[in-house]
């Protein structure tokens, strides 16, 4: 029996790749900062907390992260932590750095020191690339990170290319454009959207405020995502992917999609505050994940109007 070790395992992609490993039959540990007091509230949702061991690590503090992995002894490890929120970073950029860049430093340099036969792989980010000018980014795309999230997330893949190179670490980055699902917490503007969609669906007398809806973002589906993950690490050779739908849609078009799955005119309900718009928005993205297919035999299905549907549709039913 292979083991893994989610470190974020609580998170949208951490608690769906818990599920899919168990699936294939894995043994399958999580971190948390403080596994004794936290909830694991997605693991619960999902109905498999009872099948996953759990173990205490802070990734910025490498005795931690020591401990964890020698505890847990995992072939394969699946950076999944750190501050998570584009918007959070501006507010906390010393904090986001540190959890991102230097919690995947603490991982890899436990892997190297301990010098085990360990398959890693890393969350990477397209908000790397910045603003690709309507473009589809590839694994060849320079980065032009535009935001203190994006510079972690660029700072921790280089990192990862390094030791890979450097040491022969078995180590690889997923470049994944966004993906959502009803495990998104309605702080993240999806969920946010399909929360009041469904509410005024239902009654509330409340208006949507978001910010810039000209954006326009590439929108996958989190448990076909983590199935990518997955692969990468089942490969011969490490490589980094793009893992993307290919399809960009603007927040405008999400939001309208949204509120007609409920029978409502978007118009209606929702207004955009100038106040709310972030320093240095990246206006589009899109991704190429076409080595993802040739290599690794993976593809998205779901899209941004198939993604939609499932949220409003779990959320009707919570």
């Amino acid at each position: 029996m292979r083991k893994a070790l989610i470190c974020g395992i609580s998170g949208q992609d951490g608690a769906y790749l818990a599920r899919f490993l168990l699936e294939k039959g894995y043994e399958v540990w999580g971190t948390s900062r403080d596994a004794q007091a936290s909830t694991f509230g997605n693991l619960l949702r999902l109905g498999i907390l009872d099948r996953v061991k759990t173990v205490s690590m802070a990734a910025n503090d490498f005795r931690s992260v020591l401990q964890a992995i020698s505890h847990s002894k995992p072939d394969e490890i699946y950076n999944l932590s750190g501050q998570s929120s584009v918007g959070l970073s501006f507010e906390q950029p010393a904090e986001t750095l540190e959890s991102i860049a230097t919690g995947t430093l603490n991982l890899l340099e436990v892997i190297r020191f301990l010098g085990l036969p360990v398959r890693f792989y890393n969350a990477g980010s397209s908000e790397c690339f910045g603003d690709i000018s309507g473009l589809a980014a590839d694994e060849d795309t320079h980065f032009q990170p535009r935001s203190p999230y994006a510079v972690a997330k660029s700072t921790a893949h280089w990192l990862v290319a390094n030791y890979r190179s450097a040491y022969g670490l078995f180590a690889c980055t997923g470049i994944l454009f966004n993906h959502e699902s009803p495990l998104r917490p309605p702080r993240f503007v999806t969920r946010k959207i399909v929360q009041a969609a469904v509410k005024i669906s239902k009654g509330a007398k409340e208006k949507l405020i978001l910010g810039d809806m000209g954006v326009q973002r590439d929108w996958g589906w989190s448990p076909e995502y983590v199935d990518a993950m997955w692969r990468m690490l089942q490969t011969d050779n490490p490589e980094d992917f793009v893992i993307a739908t290919g399809e960009s849609n603007s927040l405008e078009d999400f939001v309208a999609t949204a509120f007609a799955e409920v029978g409502l005119d978007w118009h209606d309900y929702v207004i955009q505050d100038p106040k709310l718009f972030r320093p240095s928005e990246i206006r589009y993205n899109c991704g190429n994940a076409g080595k993802a297919r040739t290599v690794l035999g993976w593809e998205a299905h779901m899209k941004m109007r198939d993604v939609v549907r499932e949220m409003i549709r779990h959320e009707q039913q919570s």
